[in-house]
């Protein structure tokens, strides 16, 4: 019975392992199970490689092993094993790239421009102990407050503060973290913890929010939600010691998808109604895995359901019933001259976001945009792969950790030669 159980985990192992290697597209029903083998494996591997070995252990000393089929599952298991390990290697690779990115968008000698006394928090190398316990977020600097309402959507149009235990001069710039779900689930305490708790605990005070989701809501509900958001920092948040004048964005999936729209539609009054007058502009943008284009006028992804989805349930209406709003709802559409510094950040293996989406984004926002434009692709990344800690995200928070840095430290000097 041993025996049995073992090669069949030892099958698992394999596909969930492969599913992580091999990038695979035209799935249709099967993309879920996909995705969730290939996230879980990928970020995940050396966890699964210690589980594996264990178990492997723990049946030699049972005498297990003299069983063949037995056998041929240690055979199965050390397939896995070259795969999680070169899944692992891969993982620590992205400070490659993510590097090069920050390098070709502001300069070999960005660091320099940030100032002396901020130097100290720029972090280079990952702590062990963060990524092999992945769901273990908090951190003793960190302080935070839940479920504060900025509108009056109840659930919600609720937002948490994470909130460093130590003042700074100036007051704490703003992150604001918008969540992801397909504009359809989510919660403001589901994404992007990695992120705000390291940034947090280095003086940023971030900000994660809830938002009107579809099929209850029709966009634009999701993105004037983001605007009352930010209209609520901009009156608020220096109570909490946050500085209402600076306020960059983030956010994955849907939540990269309204992320950069904020950033690059400010002051729209459309998307302001009832607070048309209050000053919406964002100072940086680091959108994860977005959707940019709800027309797909490339042809991205001529073959995924996202139009029926789109129109079923969150325009709620189709493209021909109203073109404009489809049109004025993608980020794609609405690159600018004075956007905001931005970086985006994608993964070669996305299977619910094909990497295509933000390429042809970050393209035509370098051709028109003044101001620096990162885009790192980031070899084996899953969506959602910075969900929880992994070699992964904490290569990638620690370089979200710079771009920020930067554009604050730009800011403020370009405020103080005012």
């Amino acid at each position: 019975m041993l025996a049995v159980i073992y090669f069949t985990l030892a099958l698992v192992a394999v596909f969930c392992t492969f599913s992580a290697i091999f990038q695979a597209r035209r799935l249709y029903w099967f993309v879920v199970v996909y995705f969730f083998t290939a996230w879980l494996c990928g970020e995940l591997a050396l966890i699964h490689i210690i589980w594996q070995v264990s178990l492997t252990g723990v049946l030699a000393f049972a005498g297990t092993f003299e069983d063949p089929l037995a056998q041929t599952g240690l055979g199965l298991f050390a397939l896995s094993w070259l795969g999680l390990f070169y899944l692992h290697f891969q993982a620590m690779d992205s400070p490659r790239h993510l590097r090069g990115a920050l390098y070709r968008a502001l300069g070999q000698n960005y660091r320099a421009d940030i100032p002396p006394e901020r130097q100290h928090v720029l972090c280079d190398d990952i702590v062990s102990g963060h990524w092999l316990k992945p769901f273990s977020f908090k951190r003793p600097g960190v302080r935070l407050h839940s479920h504060v309402s900025y509108s009056d959507a109840g659930k919600r149009n609720l937002l948490d503060i994470y909130h460093p235990r130590e003042p700074r001069e100036g007051g704490f710039p703003v992150l604001l973290q918008v969540h992801g779900g397909g504009w359809m689930i989510g919660e403001k305490e589901q994404q992007a913890l990695p992120l705000m708790y390291h940034l947090a605990e280095r003086g940023w005070l971030c900000v994660a929010i809830n938002y009107r989701l579809s099929p209850d809501a029709a966009f634009p509900a999701h993105i004037i939600d983001v605007k009352k958001a930010i209209a609520w920092i901009r009156e608020n948040i220096a109570e909490y010691g946050g500085n209402p004048d600076f306020i960059a964005i983030t956010g994955g999936s849907a939540g990269g998808h309204l992320s950069s729209l904020a950033a690059l539609t400010p002051n729209y009054r459309e998307w302001q109604p009832g607070f048309e007058d209050v000053d919406t502009t964002l100072q940086a943008a680091v959108p994860f895995y977005g959707v940019y284009d709800f027309l797909d006028r490339h042809d991205v992804r001529p073959e995924m359901a996202m139009e029926d989805m789109l129109a079923d349930r969150v325009m709620q209406c189709t493209r021909e019933e109203n073109y404009e709003l489809w049109d004025t709802g993608s980020p794609l559409s609405q690159v600018r001259a004075d956007a905001p510094p931005m970086f985006v950040i994608h993964g070669t293996h996305d299977s619910l976001v094909w990497v295509e989406e933000a390429r042809t984004f970050v393209s035509a926002l370098q051709a028109e945009s003044e101001q620096p434009v990162a885009y790192a692709e980031l070899p084996g990344g899953q969506h959602a792969f910075e969900v929880f800690h992994s070699v992964r995200t904490d290569h990638t928070v620690h370089a979200v950790g710079h771009f920020l840095e930067w554009t604050h430290a730009k800011w403020l000097e370009d405020r103080a030669a005012r």
